[in-house]
C-alpha cells in the first residue's frame, strides 16, 4: 500500500505537470486534526482547473493514480437517471485502487471556487500556483459539531418519537416485520440517536462532533447506554424485534428527560407514558383480537 507521502507526492506532482491545474486543496477527514488516521481513510482532494471538458474527455488521464479496483463517477450517475447536471460546474472522480488507497478527486472551475472555497470550515491548502486561494483560518470540524437544539427542535423531537414508535407496535403485530424495520431505522431510532447526541452534546458545551453517522458516539456513553443502544439493532426475527422496540422506547425514557434537564426544557412525561403503554397493550393483543380495546 502507498505511504501517505507517497499519495500526496502523486496527487501534487500530477497537478503540478498538469498546466489546466491551478490550484488544490483537501476536505475530508484528512483535513480533520480530530481525526484519528488510518489506513482506510480517503483522500477528498479539489483540483481546481481552467474548465472540466478537456479532462472528462480523456478518460485514461486518471490512469495516473494507480490501477483502479472500482471507480465511480457520480456526476456521470446523475447524468444517465436525467438528472439536471452541468459538468461545466464541476465533475467527481471516486476511486479505489487495488493497493487499498482511495482518491475522491473533485473538479473545480476557478469561478466555482471564489463562490465555495472554505465554506467547509475543513479546508487545507495544497498548491496555489496563481494565488487564487483565499486566505482562511485553520482546520476546524466546528461545521461538524453537535447544534444545541431550540425548546421547539427538542419538543418536536420528543413528540414525533412518541408518534411514531407506535408504528413499529403495530406492524409487529400485524407481522409486518419490513416495514417495520423500515419505520423503526428512518424515524423512531434517528429521534433516539438525535436525543443521545444531544444528551452528550450537552455534557460537553456543544464542542464536539459525533463524526459522520454518529461513528463516535460510543466513546461519549457508559458502557451500559451503549450496549443498551447496541440492542435496539436486533430486529431479525418478531420476538427480538419486539425487545429492541422496548428497549428503544426504555433507552428514549432514560435519555430525553435527563436531556431536557441540562438544556433547561421540559419534558412531557404523561406523553411518553401513555405512548409506551399502547405499545406493550398492542404487544399483548392476542391475534384474534378485533377490536384495540
Amino acid at each position: 500500500m502507498r505511504s501517505e507521502k507517497e499519495m500526496f507526492d502523486l496527487i501534487l506532482n500530477a497537478a503540478n505537470r498538469d498546466n489546466r491545474v491551478r490550484a488544490v486543496y483537501m476536505n475530508g477527514s484528512r483535513a480533520n486534526p480530530n481525526v484519528k488516521k488510518d489506513m482506510f481513510q480517503d483522500y477528498d482532494i479539489v483540483y481546481v482547473v481552467n474548465e472540466t471538458e478537456s479532462f472528462i474527455k480523456d478518460k485514461d488521464w486518471i490512469k495516473i493514480f494507480g490501477e483502479p479496483l472500482i471507480f465511480q463517477f457520480p456526476d456521470k450517475l446523475d447524468k444517465m437517471q436525467g438528472r439536471d447536471v452541468d459538468f461545466k460546474n464541476g465533475y467527481t472522480y471516486l476511486m479505489q485502487f487495488t493497493d487499498g488507497n482511495r482518491i475522491d478527486l473533485h473538479l473545480q472551475p476557478v469561478d466555482v471556487l471564489l463562490k465555495e472555497y472554505g465554506t467547509d470550515k475543513l479546508t487545507v491548502p495544497l498548491l496555489d500556483k496563481d494565488n487564487c486561494l483565499p486566505q482562511i483560518p485553520a482546520p476546524s470540524d466546528e461545521d461538524y459539531w453537535v447544534k444545541k437544539p431550540t425548546y421547539g427542535q427538542y419538543f418536536s423531537r420528543c413528540n414525533n418519537f412518541w408518534w411514531v414508535a407506535p408504528y413499529c407496535a403495530k406492524g409487529l403485530w400485524r407481522e409486518e416485520i419490513l416495514y417495520t424495520i423500515e419505520v423503526m431505522n428512518s424515524y423512531v431510532r434517528q429521534d433516539l440517536l438525535t436525543m443521545i447526541c444531544w444528551y452528550v452534546g450537552a455534557q460537553t458545551d456543544f464542542k464536539l462532533s459525533m463524526g459522520k453517522a454518529d461513528k463516535d458516539l460510543k466513546k461519549y456513553l457508559s458502557p451500559e447506554l451503549w450496549t443498551k443502544l447496541m440492542k435496539t439493532f436486533n430486529m431479525g426475527d418478531y420476538d427480538s424485534a419486539w425487545s429492541a422496540l422496548i428497549t428503544t422506547c426504555e433507552l428514549f425514557t432514560e435519555i430525553a428527560p435527563e436531556t431536557g434537564k441540562m438544556l433547561g426544557y421540559e419534558y412531557n412525561y404523561k406523553e411518553a407514558e401513555r405512548s409506551l403503554e399502547f405499545i406493550k397493550h398492542i404487544k399483548e393483543l392476542p391475534k384474534n383480537a378485533a377490536q384495540i380495546y
